[in-house]
Formats: structure tokens, C-alpha cells, sequence
């Protein structure tokens, strides 16, 4: 049985990928995701949903300023923010809470690979968009088995044009890929048409594309962390017109004054051709990596080979044990996090896309609690043990002496060649641990770390768990019930409608004073 749908270059795909998302929402296509990606998909929603309530507590301030604004556009018939059972626009609704499920940067990563096809463009993106699809779902009184299948559209359509176009390559901020699903899917859920869709797509590509400049400086901005929302509220905003009737530009993608056609040059076609699944288990999401803590996706690699040194010689956490610390890493890596304006950062925006900050960190944390380590505990649980959370990006940890000592002795170097070709099937890094003695300890090339969708070995239940715990605690007051809340969310596709427009109401901490 073919479960995929193609939209070949020569094609209209705008409108394609609103009739997909049309009919695969209204069950025409075939038996829909297994229980497999459902599972999956869920597991992200409430990993982002933790994400965005802790950061909410600890009053981050994109997601603080930007819930105040949502609840200044009160809506009875519109969307719920985090932590609130006010209803407003929805636009505003989804800005808030992608903003606060976005700004630990610690929710899922998509790596823009499949090689069965030959898509392999490598574009990156996250897991910030499943509030769009709680948002319409509260709108039109459709039930939780109805918003966790629109959450796997949106990752399927947004994880599916990262495999074949790199936005990051032309300086594009890869979140167009997600404001894209977000526009198809929302207007999917109101009921809107295929042509509805063209339209939104049309319009947000024509007039709201974000540049890669939110991400570059020296210390970086609110505008990093709140990308997603801003552009999912930019999208849910054309949608609105769209399903109001405005027409947008058609054909986008063969547009030749789109960004499209003007960094890729054709004879009329798109750039790509485009294969959309629609049931069983071959989904974008199944592709797509868990962060096991707050630290840049692209740093994993490096801390499973600090780990699983760790783990193999414990001497390597004595003071003053360490002379120097070398780090390979692939492209894109090495020019993300490894930006020497990062080796001093003063902001949680710089520190947490600074390699050597991230592994110093997790070192510094080690040797504090090497008493307390056990001399039979593996890497999962050191994973579990020196999670980096929140408090690890504050304002005192990121000044810490003994980190900044760690700093001075890391060397980061591009990997090479080699390194490059095997990204982004995997994390492609290497740890080498100099001691003052003249040892030397190397982790090995580390392809798939804990949390990568290809990873065998790590337990990943129960890492996540305790990622849950960890979040939950900071994200709830009092002794409120974090387990509750998580089995609330993993229940997701039984909620009825009533139970869906409570799902992000349970009452959220406040905890000043983090920054």
C-alpha cells in the first residue's frame, strides 16, 4: 500500500499541501499515523509543554511579555495561553506559548534527512508549533485525538520541507518551514479549503520571511528564542485572512520572485519535489531528536562523549586532573556554537549556543558531585544526574569560576570532511581528555547520541522522566502533582473538546528572580 502523497516540482505544491492537509484531517487518505507515531508525537507535545510552562515560571522575559500581550485580546471564542483558562485571539494565544515552549531551547529537533529519497537537505528545525493545533481545536470544538493528528501534520510537513530545502544555506531562518504546516494545518482545522490554504501559504512566504539575523551577534536577543512564535503568529494571522477570503499569491513555491525560485534557479519548476506520508509509521516525527536537558541540539554529541569517558574513568573528575579538552564537530556545528565570540558569554541566548560553556557546564557539575557518583553508574544515568536544567544558563553559572576555567582548556575544531558527510545522519563528534600526567582519553566518533532517533542503547523513557520531573518541578507550585500533569498530557488523544480547552490551565508557578 502506498501511504505517501508526491507533489513533483512541476506541480502547484501550495495547493497540494492544502489538499493533503485537508483531506488527511478528514481521514480520506488511508488508516492514518500508527500508534507508534502517535506515541511519539505525543511524548514531543508534552516535552514542549514543559518546556514552556518552567520557562513561564522562572518569568524568561519573551514569554512573559508575550503572554501579558495575549491576555490583553480577550476572545470568547478563541485560544487558551499556558497557565490561564482565559480565552483569546488565537494568533496571540499561539505566540504566547510557542514563545515559552521555544525559549529553553530543550524541546525536539528535526535534522532534514531521508535518504530513501535522496532528501537530504539538512535543514533543522523544532518541535515549537503543536500550539497552533490545540489553539484551532479549542476554536472549534474538536477533541484531543483530533489535535494530536493535526500536531503530526505539522510535523510532517514541516520535517518533509526540511529534507528538501535548506533554508539556513541562503541565511533563512528555518522556522518558514514550520510557519508553513502552521498555516496548512490551522486553516485545515477551520474548515478552510485547499485554494484557502494556497492563499495563507502564499501570503506569509510573500510578506513575513525571517533572516538567520536574529541568530547572529555577539550576545544574542529575544528575537532567537520567540523565532517560531512570531512567524506561527504571522501564519495563523494570513490563515485568518485567507479563510476570510483575501487572496494571497498562489503557486509560492514556483513563484519566481519567492525566495524559492530566487536562491534556487530553475526553469519554472519549484525547487524540489515534495512527499507527504499519511499513515503508518514512516513520519517525519519518527525522525526527529529528544534533548536530554537544556544545551543546543547540536552540542549532544559532545556531551555523550563527556559522558561515556566519564563513565569509563572516573579519575578524569579529580581536581585539577584535566590539561585540555579537545572537541571535533561537522559543519553546521562548528560555525553555530562554535562562533569564538561564544567562548565568553553573558547572556542564557549566547550561553546555551556555546559548545564550550555546554560541556564545560556538565563537566563543572560532574566534578562538584563526583562523591556522589557511583562507580557503577552509566551514562544513562549520568544523563539523569547531571541533566543541564534552567539554573545551569542563570547569570551566576555562566560567570561560575571553575567553568570558566574549564573554558580556557577546550579547543574546538571543525571536524573536517570527513565529520561533514556524515551529518546530519548522525551528530558526528569526538571528546579527547588531555590529563596533566600526559594521558589521553577519546570517546570515539559518537554518531547518535541519547535522545537521536537512531540511538539503541540509551534508555530513553526514563531519561525523559526525569527531564519531566526536573521541568515539572520548576514549572508547578507548591507539591502540586508533576506526574499528574504529565499522565494529563499523555493523554492527550482520549481528551474529549471540553476536556481539550483545559489542557494548558493547570496553574503555573512563580519563581522570580532567575535571570
Amino acid at each position: 500500500m502506498n501511504n505517501a502523497v508526491s507533489l513533483p516540482r512541476d506541480t502547484n505544491q501550495a495547493l497540494g499541501i492544502g489538499q493533503f492537509a485537508v483531506d488527511f484531517l478528514a481521514n480520506r487518505l488511508g488508516p492514518g499515523p500508527s500508534p507508534a507515531v502517535l506515541a511519539r508525537t505525543r511524548l514531543f507535545h508534552t516535552d514542549a509543554v514543559l518546556c514552556g510552562a518552567s520557562a513561564l515560571a522562572l518569568r524568561t522575559n519573551a514569554p512573559t511579555i508575550l503572554r501579558k500581550e495575549a491576555l490583553e485580546y480577550a476572545d470568547e471564542g478563541g485560544a487558551t495561553p499556558l497557565g490561564s483558562r482565559v480565552r483569546v485571539k488565537a494568533e496571540k494565544a499561539i505566540v504566547a506559548n510557542a514563545s515559552a515552549m521555544r525559549e529553553w531551547d530543550s524541546n525536539g529537533t528535526n535534522f532534514g534527512y531521508n535518504p530513501a529519497l535522496g532528501h537530504v537537505a539538512g535543514e533543522f528545525g523544532h518541535n515549537d508549533f503543536y500550539s497552533v493545533a490545540i489553539a484551532a481545536c479549542q476554536q472549534r470544538n474538536l477533541d484531543g485525538a483530533t489535535a494530536l493528528k493535526a500536531m503530526v501534520l505539522i510535523d510532517e510537513i514541516r520535517g518533509r520541507l526540511a529534507e528538501v530545502f535548506s533554508l539556513k544555506t541562503y541565511r533563512i531562518d528555518h522556522v518558514v518551514h514550520g510557519a508553513i504546516a502552521s498555516a496548512a494545518a490551522y486553516c485545515a482545522l477551520m474548515g478552510g479549503s485547499p485554494e484557502q490554504i494556497e492563499s495563507a501559504i502564499g501570503m506569509f512566504v510573500a510578506h513575513y520571511i525571517p533572516w538567520r539575523a536574529i541568530r547572529a551577534g555577539k550576545q544574542l536577543s529575544d528575537s532567537k528564542g520567540a523565532s517560531a512564535a512570531i512567524s506561527s503568529e504571522a501564519a495563523i494571522l494570513s490563515a485568518k485572512r485567507a479563510l476570510a477570503g483575501f487572496i494571497g499569491p498562489k503557486d509560492i513555491f514556483r513563484n519566481p520572485e519567492s525566495l524559492f525560485r530566487q536562491f534556487v534557479k530553475t526553469a519554472g519548476d519549484s525547487p524540489f519535489d515534495l512527499v507527504l506520508n499519511h499513515s503508518g509509521d514512516d513520519f517525519a516525527v519518527m525522525g526527529m531528536h529528544f534533548k536530554m536537558g537544556l544545551y543546543e541540539h547540536q552540542s549532544a554529541g559532545a556531551l555523550q562523549g563527556l559522558l561515556d569517558l566519564i563513565a569509563a574513568h572516573r579519575e578524569l573528575l579529580e581536581p585539577n586532573c584535566i590539561s585540555g579538552i579537545l572537541i571535533r564537530a561537522y559543519e553546521p556545528a562548528f560555525g553555530i556554537i562554535g562562533d569564538p565570540a561564544k567562548r565568553d558569554p553573558h547572556t542564557r541566548q549566547s550561553a546555551d549556543h556555546s559548545m564550550v560553556y555546554i560541556v564545560a557546564t556538565m563537566l563543572r557539575k560532574a566534578i562538584e558531585a563526583r562523591e556522589a557518583i557511583s562507580s557503577s553508574e552509566g551514562t544513562d544515568a549520568l544523563w539523569r544526574s547531571l541533566m543541564l536544567s534552567p539554573y545551569d544558563y542563570s547569570l551566576d553559572a555562566i560567570n561560575h569560576p571553575l567553568t570558566r576555567e574549564l573554558i580556557a582548556k577546550i579547543h574546538f575544531e571543525h571536524g573536517g570532511p570527513d565529520y561533514d558527510a556524515k551529518y546530519p545522519d548522525g551528530i558526528p563528534t569526538s571528546v579527547v581528555i588531555t590529563t596533566t600526567n600526559g594521558a589521553t582519553f577519546d570517546s570515539g566518533l559518537i554518531m547518535y547520541p541519547a535522545g537521536h532517533a537512531r540511538n539503541t542503547s540509551a534508555d530513553l523513557n526514563a531519561i525523559l522522566n526525569h527531564k519531566f520531573a526536573l521541568l515539572g518541578a520548576l514549572a508547578v507550585p507548591g507539591f502540586a502533582d508533576i506526574q499528574g500533569l504529565v499522565k494529563g498530557l499523555e493523554r492527550l488523544d482520549s481528551m474529549s473538546a471540553a476536556d481539550l480547552h483545559t489542557v494548558y490551565s493547570f496553574e503555573i508557578a512563580d519563581r522570580p528572580g532567575y535571570e
